[in-house]
């Protein structure tokens, strides 16, 4: 009686519940997509939240500009 189970395309064991694991497979890779993308914007957003004066800061403490030029923009941010 059990041979006729198994011999009639039914399959043994877990085979029957294939889908389901193919469903949590694809829903974990939709999700880890998801994530990674969510997390690139939430970098990008601290990234661009750097105020003008914070730029200017940075530019003359690298030496991208001059005491006077720094003077001139800070002024004009004002």
């Amino acid at each position: 009686m059990m041979g006729n189970f198994y011999n009639n395309g039914w399959g043994g064991g877990w085979f029957g519940f294939g889908w389901i694991f193919m469903l949590v497979f694809w829903g974990l890779v939709i999700w880890g997509i998801l994530a990674l993308v969510k997390d690139d914007k939430y970098r990008r957003r601290d990234r661009d939240e750097r105020n003008p004066r914070d730029i200017l800061k940075e530019r003359y403490a690298k030496g991208e500009i001059n005491k006077e030029e720094f003077e001139r923009m800070k002024k004009d941010l004002m």
